[in-house]
C-alpha cells in the first residue's frame, strides 16, 4: 500500500519547514545579539536597522511557527524588544533632566535583554521552547 500523504516530523531536526523556521531564528537571535552587545559595550555603534531587521523576521515568522515550540521564541524576541523599549523610553527623561541615574539604568536595560536574547539562543540550541 503507498501512501502519498506527506508525513511532517516534529521532533528536533525535523522537516524542511521546521528547519527553514530554526534558520530564520538563528539569523533574528543573531541581529539581536549584535545589538544587544552593542548596547553593552561603551562606544559600539551598531544601526538600528539591524534590530528592525530582525523585528521584521519575527513578526512575519511568528505565525508560521504557529503550534510549534519555536513560536515561543519569536514571541520572546519581539516582548523582549518591545519591553526594552518602554523600558529606554522611561528612563529617558532622566538624560534630558541629566541625572546620574541614566547612564546606570541603560546599563542595566542593556545587560537585561542580553540576558533574555543568549537565555533564548540556549532554549533554541536545545531544541526547547523559551518559557514566558
Amino acid at each position: 500500500m503507498n501512501d502519498d500523504r506527506d508525513i511532517i516530523d516534529v521532533g528536533p531536526g525535523g522537516s524542511a519547514e521546521v528547519e527553514g523556521l530554526k534558520a530564520w531564528g538563528w539569523v533574528s537571535y543573531l541581529l539581536h545579539l549584535i545589538v544587544a552587545v552593542a548596547a553593552v559595550l561603551p562606544g559600539a555603534q551598531v544601526s538600528v536597522l539591524l534590530l528592525l531587521i530582525a523585528v521584521v523576521i519575527d513578526l512575519v515568522k511568528r505565525d508560521d511557527a504557529r503550534g510549534t515550540w519555536q513560536e515561543s521564541h519569536f514571541s520572546w524576541r519581539l516582548r523582549s524588544v518591545l519591553w526594552a523599549i518602554v523600558l529606554y523610553a522611561v528612563t529617558f527623561p532622566f538624560f534630558l533632566l541629566g541625572l546620574l541615574i541614566f547612564n546606570p539604568a541603560w546599563v542595566l536595560i542593556s545587560i537585561w535583554f542580553l540576558y533574555r536574547i543568549v537565555s533564548g539562543m540556549i532554549a533554541m540550541n536545545k531544541n526547547r521552547a523559551i518559557r514566558s
